[in-house]
């Protein structure tokens, strides 16, 4: 049951972002997700911020999305990590991601993650981090907040439930739970990517560049127009299919 339970939750999680990340785009994330026939409000999310309140440090045309999953970053400012890797700063939408990085092979140094309190980041190896607490974390069924004062993590704890420790602590958390979170998460991918594959072969122009992330398949459509009418969803479909086909 605890296995059916982890399943729907993280599915039910990748559903809402999908549906969001377009909103963000014009930076309003969280907004009313609007149809023409039936309008319908979203809950903002807890990690989420405006474009504008959102600081992006790396740079290029995907820079607004994760190098790793794709997911739209000032959605979830509040879990955002970066890290230099090879000489060049990634910003990752979560922990969960930041791993994933470090699993692939990269040596990240200079890690940094948002002071949830202030929206500024600071260094990771220095913040305080909430594990587990009853607000919804970003790629992981054990949510992870970080602080620049352990006063501030101590009251979010107060409040919200969970426990305060410190980078190392939450990063063996991550990794201890990476490998069955990937496998949830990879799942649902693949079913994505195969709506994808069908929303391209029907709304897009075709092209025959490859992707080496999600991230800079989703920029490349959005930049060149290259699907017509299609909504968050399919976008991070067609995204995850260019990426993998």
């Amino acid at each position: 049951m605890k296995k059916i339970f982890m399943v729907l939750l993280v599915w039910g999680t990748m559903l809402s972002v999908a549906q969001a990340e377009m909103k963000c785009q014009s930076g309003k994330c969280g907004s009313a997700m609007k149809s023409p026939a039936k309008p319908k409000k979203m809950m903002k999310m807890f990690q989420s911020v405006s474009k504008g309140e959102a600081t992006l440090l790396q740079e290029g045309d995907a820079k607004v999305f994760c190098p790793e999953c794709g997911m739209t970053l000032p959605m979830f400012f509040k879990t955002n990590h970066a890290a230099t890797v090879d000489g060049k700063v990634k910003q990752y939408c979560s922990m969960h991601c930041v791993v994933d990085d470090m699993q692939q092979g990269s040596k990240l140094t200079d890690i940094k993650v948002v002071d949830v309190s202030t929206l500024k980041f600071i260094s990771a190896p220095k913040a305080f981090y909430v594990v587990g607490s009853g607000v919804k974390g970003t790629m992981t069924m054990v949510s992870k907040y970080a602080f620049a004062k352990k006063e501030d993590a101590e009251a979010f704890a107060k409040s919200n439930g969970g426990k305060v420790v410190d980078f190392e602590t939450a990063l063996a958390d991550a990794k201890s739970d990476f490998a069955k979170e990937s496998k949830m998460i990879t799942s649902k991918q693949k079913m994505m990517a195969e709506k994808g594959e069908m929303v391209y072969s029907n709304k897009c122009e075709k092209t025959d560049k490859k992707f080496d992330t999600v991230a800079e398949a989703k920029a490349f459509v959005i930049q060149n127009s290259l699907c017509k009418d299609i909504h968050a969803k399919q976008l991070q479909a067609v995204g995850l299919y260019l990426k993998n086909r």
